[in-house]
């Protein structure tokens, strides 16, 4: 099969190859896939220069997100079959075939396309999380969501829109800002490159955001803190501008607002039960339609590096997806 492989790490991706590898074999509780579908997501990127936490052994083919059939099952694997549609959380994605955890599986939703149920579960398991778990958004409730162009970022603004709050989407370019609100319907765009808190502010009446989803950072921010309401939260999604913000605890103090840390999986971990719900909760939307998980562009497996420049040039909006049968 075709797969890309990182051979070497890289900061130019010089270390990256698609070339023809050997077939996976599913080992117990595993299946093999037939990729149609691979989403691109920054760690990917990190993981080919050696950058992210998890530092799998080279050589190894990258891709943490797919969606395809089922071609092979694993001993012991009951509660699926062959040619079954399914996403899944996987390892080495960006190839004709890979192999999960068939516990991990989910039945692709009728609604979604495969490039669609690729990049679904990791950005909407975020923005879930975030925004119900953690902040236990209201109806009604200002929710200002920064980086609204990428795929967290979206899918938060698609969710808080589901959740009935107001939904302030935020972006430094006025063409992805035009796309969302074409699409989205957000209560508000505000573009950031010339700052933000005073547009914010006379949007919510003087108030502030109740909500400020944030997986930017750096002076982003910096600003959001003052534009936050009273009694607000702030949610630390990640650090895309390169920059970790340092909070200075007088404004929380003044302001009485609360900063929370969002990590998806590790809240699953910790609280098993309420992690199974969320997960039944984003399919549960997927399958009924009530959502709408963007796919910007889709690239054979050949152009992955134009698919990854994507994300580093910031020209997306939503998700990237690889396609291994193109």
């Amino acid at each position: 099969m075709r797969a890309l492989v990182v051979e070497e790490l890289s900061a130019d991706y010089s270390g990256c190859v698609v070339k023809d590898i050997p077939i996976p074999e599913p080992k117990a509780g595993e299946v093999l896939i037939k990729v149609r579908a691979g989403a691109v997501n920054f760690p990917d990127l990190m993981q080919t220069r050696g950058e992210h936490q998890h530092k799998p052994t080279i050589p190894f083919t990258p891709g943490m997100e797919l969606a395809g059939e089922i071609a092979a099952l694993g001993e012991g694997v009951t509660g699926w079959k062959v040619g079954d549609e399914v996403a899944a959380g996987a390892r080495g994605g960006f190839a004709e075939y890979a192999v999960a955890p068939a516990q991990g599986l989910h039945a692709k939703p009728a609604p979604l396309s495969f490039g669609q149920a690729a990049g679904y579960p990791v950005a909407y398991l975020t923005a879930y999380v975030a925004l119900v778990r953690r902040a236990q958004v209201q109806p009604g409730e200002w929710v200002l969501v920064h980086g609204a162009a990428g795929g967290v970022g979206l899918a938060c603004v698609d969710v808080a829109k589901l959740l009935g709050c107001k939904v302030i989407a935020a972006s430094a370019s006025d063409d992805k800002l035009a796309v969302i609100e074409r699409e989205y319907a957000p209560d508000a765009t505000v573009n950031v490159t010339k700052g933000f808190k005073d547009r914010v502010k006379e949007i919510t009446g003087g108030r502030g955001a109740d909500v400020i989803y944030d997986p930017v950072g750096g002076d982003v921010f910096d600003e959001s803190v003052r534009c936050i309401a009273f009694d607000g939260r702030i949610l630390s999604i990640g650090f895309t501008s390169g920059r970790l913000p340092v909070l200075p605890v007088n404004y929380a103090l003044i302001k009485g607002f609360s900063v929370m840390g969002v990590r998806a999986g590790e809240y699953g971990r910790h609280f098993p039960q309420k992690g199974a719900e969320n997960i039944a909760a984003i399919w549960k939307m997927a399958d009924e339609g009530q959502v709408k998980p963007r796919v910007d562009q889709e690239f054979a497996l050949a152009d992955w590096q134009a698919a990854f420049d994507t994300l580093s040039e910031r020209k997306v909006v939503g998700k990237t997806i690889i396609r291994p049968d193109l």
